[in-house]
C-alpha cells in the first residue's frame, strides 16, 4: 500500500466496516469522510494527523456511514443486471438519477433530465432502443461539458492557454483519458457520469501530459499546482469506476 495510504477498520454496534485514509499534504485541519457508490469509504486526513484523531473522527460518523453502506447494498441488489426499465439508476455529473421510460404514440425519442428523473420518451421501449438512446444523451453531454471544462482549466496552464486542445471521444473499457503525442486529448464518455472534480482531474492530468509526457516527478508537481487535492479525487474516481464504466 501507498505511504500516503492506510486501511483501518471500525466497529458500531453489530456492523463493522473496512475505512482507506489518504494523507494529503495540501489539506490543513478537517478530516473528511466519503461513502462512494461502491461501498469503499475513504478518508482525507491532513498529512500527519493522528490515527486517534482519525478514529475518532470515523466513530463520530459511523451511524451515518453504516446507513449509507445499508442504501448501497440495497441499491444493487435492484440494479444489477441492467434491463434498462423504469426505476433503475443512472448516473449524471456524480448524482443518481431514476430512470422514467414512457411510451408515446408518435413523435421523435427524446432524453432529458425532468424533476430529478431522466426521462426516455420513446415509441420502441425495447431495452436496445432505451440503451442506445440513453448514450447518445450521455455523448451529447459528455462532448459539451468537456469542452467547456477544458476551455476553464486551460487558462490556469500557460503553455495551453492560447490554443487550447480540441477534445475527441472514444468509448473505453479502462482508461478515462490519454494524450497522444501529437498532442490530442481523448476523453471516455462515460467520465461525464462522475463528479465534475474528477472531470477536471482527468482534463488536468492530460493538459498536464502536454507539458510533461510522463508520470515523472515534474509531472506530479505540476498537476498539484493545479489541482491540490488531487489525490483524494482519484481515489474517489477509481472507486467510482467499476460501477460508472459498466453503467
Amino acid at each position: 500500500m501507498a505511504d500516503n495510504m492506510s486501511q483501518l477498520s471500525c466497529q458500531y454496534g453489530e456492523d463493522e466496516f473496512c475505512y482507506e485514509v489518504i494523507y494529503l499534504p495540501e489539506r490543513k485541519h478537517r478530516i473528511a469522510i466519503h461513502v462512494h457508490p461502491n461501498g469503499v469509504v475513504q478518508v482525507d486526513a491532513p498529512e500527519g494527523a493522528k490515527q486517534t484523531d482519525i478514529k475518532h473522527a470515523v466513530n463520530q460518523r459511523a451511524r451515518w456511514v453504516t446507513r449509507h453502506l445499508a442504501d448501497i447494498r440495497e441499491r444493487q441488489k435492484e440494479v444489477l443486471p441492467r434491463r434498462y426499465v423504469s426505476g433503475e439508476s443512472c448516473f449524471y455529473l456524480g448524482r443518481r438519477y431514476l430512470l422514467k421510460v414512457n411510451h408515446i404514440a408518435d413523435g421523435k425519442p427524446e432524453t432529458k433530465l425532468f424533476a430529478g428523473r431522466l426521462n426516455v420518451n420513446t415509441r420502441d421501449t425495447s431495452p436496445e432502443a432505451i440503451k442506445q438512446l440513453l448514450w447518445h444523451w450521455y455523448k451529447t453531454h459528455a462532448r459539451t461539458n468537456f469542452q467547456k471544462r477544458l476551455y476553464v482549466l486551460a487558462e490556469k496552464i500557460p503553455r495551453v492557454r492560447k490554443s487550447p486542445p480540441e477534445i475527441r471521444l472514444l468509448t473505453m473499457k479502462r482508461q478515462w483519458g490519454s494524450c497522444s503525442p501529437g498532442g490530442k486529448i481523448i476523453l471516455n464518455p462515460h467520465l461525464i457520469k462522475a463528479p465534475r472534480d474528477c472531470i477536471d482531474y482527468v482534463i488536468l492530468h492530460e493538459l498536464c501530459h502536454l507539458q510533461e509526457h510522463n508520470h515523472s516527478p515534474k509531472f506530479y508537481q505540476l498537476l498539484t499546482r493545479y489541482q491540490p487535492e488531487w489525490k483524494s479525487v482519484k481515489a474517489k474516481l477509481d472507486n467510482l469506476s467499476e460501477i460508472l464504466l459498466n453503467q
